[in-house]
């Protein structure tokens, strides 16, 4: 089969990590938009961005993108997309994701039937069967509607990318891994430097600065949709999985996690050990405001709590406004604080060199950036 077009979906405000990291796999950028990212190519690069990409979501095959503005527009487009190409006679092939945005066709349900329909149609006249069993393997299908421009893809990936594996044990409001990640790659951290987080939580930054010094393959502890697939071809991905593996490298400097709170470092330390890096991040108990750092140049990122109930108000305001001078006690630091706290900036007592647009969820957060004129890369 020729090449086809894969997207990879991201968390809206990572777009631009999403795309590095496309690159620096070796891959030219096809096109993109608020939430996508696509290249051309084929199963075997399927195989390798759901295995290596850390800020994607999930790994599409990209059917067909046409306008509709009605339900008939829909259908006829849909029952012209070629399933075939990809679904055998058997396959199982449910709706399972639809969004609309700013589009005519508002109804998800509707959207959802119709989709289904006009691909069932398509399946029956491409195989030339009068009936389809869905009895085999599941190639659940993704539909995209926004400003009334719809897009059908095929979910590769199966659960979302940023479940790791690892991620057992977590504290109250755990940073998803795809976040995390995009976190540090933001702060353009690959190794070189110390990583620091003061209030580390269940180690979900740490762990995914560790895997990225040492260049261990995001999803090496999980498996893929596209494995139950009867195209999947075993020994391809065995040869895709062994080459991102021997590119593992030893990490050199130290990764240090820190938190006031004795069982929620516990729950870090056995999500390290689960992510293969239990052995490159120390963790300490201890309060942020303590932190010293003897080590010229290094990198804090940090997600701090916010106050969930007015009795933690207080408490939260303070932990902002003291970590200003633990930052500046640190020679040649840098620092990337991910907050949904539209004080926080007054309270830590002086602007960003530059700031951040991120969504943490549904919360609209912002990642205030320090020290940028210490940047060695």
């Amino acid at each position: 089969m020729d090449k086809f077009l894969i997207t990879a979906r991201c968390t809206f405000g990572l777009e631009g990590i999403l795309k590095k990291e496309i690159m620096r796999l070796g891959y030219e950028i096809a096109k993109s938009a608020e939430g996508f990212v696509s290249i051309y190519g084929d199963m075997n690069d399927v195989y390798n961005l759901n295995l290596n990409l850390r800020t994607a979501t999930r790994v599409l095959i990209e059917l067909s993108e046409f306008e509709a503005r009605s339900f008939d527009e829909l259908f006829d487009n849909v029952a012209e997309i070629r399933f075939k190409d990809f679904l055998p006679k058997d396959a199982r092939f449910d709706v399972e994701k639809i969004s609309s945005v700013k589009s005519e066709l508002f109804s998800k349900s509707d959207c959802q039937r119709i989709i289904k329909k006009a691909a069932v149609e398509s399946m029956k006249r491409d195989h030339k069967i009068s009936r389809l069993t869905e009895s085999g393997a599941n190639y659940p299908i993704y539909a995209y509607i926004k400003n009334d421009t719809a897009k059908i893809c095929l979910n590769t990936s199966g659960d979302s990318l940023h479940r790791r594996g690892y991620r057992l044990e977590q504290g109250k409001a755990p940073l998803k891994e795809d976040l995390a990640a995009g976190l540090v790659l933001l702060s353009g951290y690959y190794g070189r430097e110390v990583l620091a987080d003061i209030m580390c939580g269940s180690g979900t930054i740490l762990i995914e600065g560790a895997m990225i010094a040492a260049n261990i393959p995001a999803g090496i502890n999980r498996n893929f949709g596209f494995e139950k697939w009867k195209t999947f071809d075993k020994d391809q991905y065995s040869l895709v999985r062994e080459e991102s593996i021997s590119r593992i490298r030893p990490v050199e400097n130290p990764i240090l996690g820190s938190d006031i709170d004795g069982n929620v470092l516990k729950k870090a330390r056995e999500n390290a050990k689960r992510a293969g890096v239990g052995d490159m991040v120390h963790f300490q108990k201890m309060d942020m405001r303590e932190f010293r750092s003897k080590k010229k140049g290094g990198i804090i990122i940090t997600n701090p709590p916010y106050a969930e109930r007015i009795g933690e108000r207080k408490i939260t305001e303070k932990l902002y406004k003291d970590l200003r001078p633990v930052f500046e006690a640190l020679d040649g630091w840098r620092m990337y604080v991910l907050s949904g706290n539209e004080d926080f900036t007054r309270l830590y007592g002086k602007k960003p060199d530059k700031n951040r647009k991120l969504f943490n969820g549904n919360m609209m957060s912002y990642v205030y950036m320090y020290g940028l004129g210490n940047n060695k890369k």
